[in-house]
């Protein structure tokens, strides 16, 4: 609270009356000229950047820029709400997809870079669907210009927010990344094959089946969706716009009861080996779905779905699979794959500790990406505060 104090404070001390604002042309150098694009297939691989519209699509050998420069998208934006503006230094090559320019004398570079990303581009735009900024368009746009020394400020200040969203960013990454390797560690150490448990196959744990061998008649009124193995992601059911419906007709006559938390889905068809756990969604399975409805006391669900998800399953579907273009894992195989069974308290146990790390694992990919939003947010704000100027009259 402190520091954010201190930063209202300099407003009030930065904020001016009556600045001059001059024309994007009349204050910057462009230099967009030396733009040059290569295809991808003949660009030669290096540690130079290659800039796009929307950021670094490549590093290469060569450059075309050298210094500090703001790059604006000319064409191919991402979004009008958020429309592109990157900073780069030292070497690199920019492609003909954004604009290059600079402050001159009066304007600072970073300066430049935090007002475009303030502003609206909308207006300047040109275009249908593929909005596009010419040069034209882009050299009307005005920059208020306050003292050099104001502007510096505003930049030290504005940093400071980028600087504390990549560190958390890096932050955040790093300790994923360690997480994820302790889970993994974990997950393959407990299904290693033993000696000290019996083998039983999968048929006689657990009901195994699949999906519709067909296409509903679909009702984008309907309640339940039909869900294929590309809704099956990081252990969980996914809808989303393209997701089918169908209704209560089609779910008498083509839907299963699944009990929740108790059945395991898997992907069986083209990408073969998503898992999820039911968790009462209404569903209609299509056929590149399998089932698995545990049915035996000795098998502890959460435990299959940990399992099905280790490289030794991986293994066995692997040497399983048929068909030529799209692979395909037939019902028969899931039925005959043997797994080591440990006593159920055991395999409670196993369970306990993996979701303990699946846990921590959403929590820091939940809490620090919301760390990095709120403070984005509290930069937003800042920097428009920062970059709110009343025009000087002429």
């Amino acid at each position: 609270m402190k520091k954010l104090s201190r930063i209202e404070k300099l407003i009030t001390e930065l904020y001016l009356d009556n600045v001059r604002f001059k024309e994007l042309e009349e204050v910057c150098e462009i230099a967009d000229q030396k733009r040059k694009p290569v295809k991808s297939g003949l660009r030669v691989s290096g540690t130079i950047p290659y800039y796009g519209a929307n950021n670094i699509q490549d590093y290469v050998e060569g450059f075309t820029h050298d210094g500090d420069y703001v790059l604006i998208a000319e064409d191919g934006s991402a979004s009008l709400e958020n429309y592109s503006v990157q900073y780069a230094s030292g070497k690199f090559w920019a492609n003909n997809h954004v604009h290059v320019i600079k402050g001159r004398q009066e304007l600072d570079n970073k300066y430049l870079y935090h007002y475009l990303k303030s502003i609206n581009f909308v207006p300047y735009l040109s275009g249908g669907e593929r909005a596009k900024l010419t040069k034209s368009r882009m050299i009307d746009i005005k920059i208020p210009i306050p003292p050099l020394s104001i502007q510096k400020e505003i930049v030290k200040i504005l940093d400071s927010f980028t600087e504390l969203e990549t560190e958390l960013e890096t932050e955040l990454e790093t300790e994923l990344e360690k997480r994820k390797k302790q889970y993994e560690y974990y997950k393959e150490e407990f299904f290693k094959p033993s000696l000290n448990y019996r083998a039983v196959f999968l048929k006689n744990l657990c009901d195994i089946g699949d999906g519709l061998h067909g296409t509903p008649k679909y009702d984008e009124s309907g309640k339940y969706y039909f869900i294929n193995g590309n809704n099956l992601k990081e252990g969980k059911i996914i809808f989303d716009k393209s997701t089918k419906k169908v209704n209560e007709e089609a779910y008498g006559k083509y839907g299963r009861l699944f009990s929740p938390g108790n059945t395991i889905f898997m992907s069986i068809n083209g990408t073969i080996g998503n898992v999820s756990i039911f968790n009462n969604e209404n569903i209609v399975l299509g056929k590149s779905v399998a089932y698995f409805s545990v049915k035996s006391d000795l098998l502890e669900p959460k435990y299959l779905f940990y399992l099905l998800k280790t490289n030794f399953s991986k293994s066995y579907f692997e040497s399983q699979k048929t068909g030529s273009t799209i692979k395909n894992l037939g019902l028969k195989a899931l039925r005959e794959f043997e797994i080591q069974l440990p006593p159920l308290s055991e395999q409670q146990r196993i369970v306990s500790i993996l979701d303990k790390f699946e846990s921590l694992v959403n929590d820091i990919s939940i809490g620090l990406p919301a760390e990095i939003k709120a403070r984005h947010k509290q930069y937003e704000y800042y920097r428009n505060k920062l970059l709110t100027f009343k025009e000087k009259a002429e």
